[in-house]
């Protein structure tokens, strides 16, 4: 069966209001962006939702998944999912995955709609073809929705992780674009190695969804919910849905 929906988020540490503390409401906005495109990809009747972020490499993870934020000082634990033979499972999800199951969490009816979770990571640097491939084949039999974890550039000023990198805007705002318009081959046509040089965490994982999307057929409809780049960083909140 085919994707049916699919959402991008971001995935900062400081997204967490406990571990922003103090400058937890600079986000409020980027926040309710997440939870609004998390909700709607909920609405959209998959009965499975794959979380999707880069990692090291390729990897479906066990079920049921943990995690903590105490790698970034707040020692808050994450769980979704059940294992009907008891506690086994993932212990470590990497960030773009434990903000991922943080988002869904906030869903009040998240854990009661019999929803089926899986989480695969894509290596970040994953040849385009691959990503594509990987698109492809994700899915179970069954409709499904993606949650797709990712950062734009982390060069977007003095300020920023990676400093100040005068391609990272336009960078951005191709990305922003795409999403914008459920455009899959401008997804495709970002540049691993520009990435890379731009310290861009969704690269990778924005291919996959392009090649998902394809997978499954056309037409999309894509709607931006949040652009910007607060902490030098590009944020980006989109959904894609069928017209």
């Amino acid at each position: 069966m085919p994707l049916v929906a699919a959402a991008v988020c971001p995935h900062p540490p400081l997204l967490v209001p406990e571990i922003a503390g103090a400058a937890a409401s600079e986000l409020d906005d980027l926040r309710a962006a997440c939870d609004a495109a998390v909700s709607r990809l909920l609405d959209s009747g998959a009965r499975t939702v794959v979380v999707l972020g880069a990692g090291d490499r390729n990897a479906d993870l066990d079920a049921p998944f943990r995690g903590s934020f105490a790698p970034w000082g707040v020692p808050l634990e994450v769980r979704l999912g059940s294992h009907s033979d008891g506690p086994v499972g993932t212990d470590r999800l990497p960030l773009s995955l434990l903000v991922g199951a943080w988002l869904l969490n906030r869903q009040p009816t998240a854990g009661t709609r019999g929803t089926d979770w899986r989480m695969t990571t894509v290596g970040a640097d994953e040849p385009v073809q691959a990503c594509v491939d990987l698109g492809a084949r994700l899915g179970p039999p069954q409709p499904w929705a993606l949650l797709v974890m990712g950062d734009g550039s982390a060069c977007r000023g003095e300020k920023a992780p990676g400093y100040a990198d005068p391609r990272a805007e336009a960078y951005d705002e191709t990305v922003a674009r795409a999403l914008a318009e459920a455009d899959g081959d401008a997804l495709l046509g970002l540049d691993p190695g520009r990435s890379t040089q731009l310290r861009v965490a969704g690269r990778a994982p924005w291919q996959v969804l392009a090649g998902a999307a394809r997978a499954a057929g056309g037409p999309w409809r894509g709607e931006l919910r949040y652009h910007a780049a607060p902490y030098g960083v590009g944020y980006l909140v989109a959904n894609w849905e069928r017209p």
